[in-house]
């Protein structure tokens, strides 16, 4: 038996209320949240090992015994928070149209074709290192995250950064190579390919 739980449920049957938040704004208070980091573990400890350690398992119980534990905890975050807030509000005037089209240029036309190079580079790099061929993905294949194939074998290419970019919702089933790009080139990890 399968049974499903929506997270409207599961709020009110372990906080008791559902904070409601006017359409997309607690997408721009995640993105302030990413950028000032504020609510990492020096500012709001370590949670996942706090829940832990309360000796309560009811919330009213571990509101009050985080709150006496991190006393200044909640404001602290709410401050940083709050200042990235207003750098994107001010980040926000000075977005317009042309603004716009030239970042959807950057994207769609130079980052596109860059990327698609660097994946053709690496995936050739990497494949006459193990002495085989290689090819790009066709579309079906990317649309399950392959961007090419060392051999048979299919791998997807990201940046470095993506190891660190916890809200991408990906799910890939490959082997994934990872590349930087530095002044010099391109530094390439492979994993357990080579």
């Amino acid at each position: 038996m399968k049974i499903k739980i929506k997270n409207e449920e599961l709020i009110k049957e372990l906080v008791g209320e559902i904070k409601n938040f006017p359409k997309y704004t607690t997408q721009l208070i995640n993105l302030a949240n990413q950028n000032s980091q504020g609510t990492r573990p020096k500012v709001v400890g370590q949670l996942s090992e706090l829940i832990q350690e309360c000796p309560s398992k009811t919330y009213e119980g571990w509101k009050k015994w985080y709150l006496g534990k991190h006393p200044k905890a909640i404001d602290d975050a709410t401050e940083k928070i709050n200042q990235m807030i207003e750098k994107l509000k001010e980040a926000v005037k000075l977005i317009d149209k042309p603004m716009i089209k030239s970042w959807v240029e950057d994207l769609v036309l130079e980052k596109t074709f860059i990327g698609l190079r660097f994946q053709e580079a690496i995936l050739k790099k990497v494949a006459k290192i193990k002495n085989t061929t290689y090819r790009l993905s066709k579309s079906e294949e990317e649309s399950h995250g392959i961007d090419g194939f060392i051999g048979k074998i299919p791998v997807s290419i990201k940046p470095m950064t993506y190891k660190t970019k916890g809200m991408l919702k990906e799910n890939i089933n490959v082997g994934i190579i990872f590349y930087e790009k530095k002044k010099s080139g391109l530094d390439i990890d492979t994993g357990k390919m080579l």
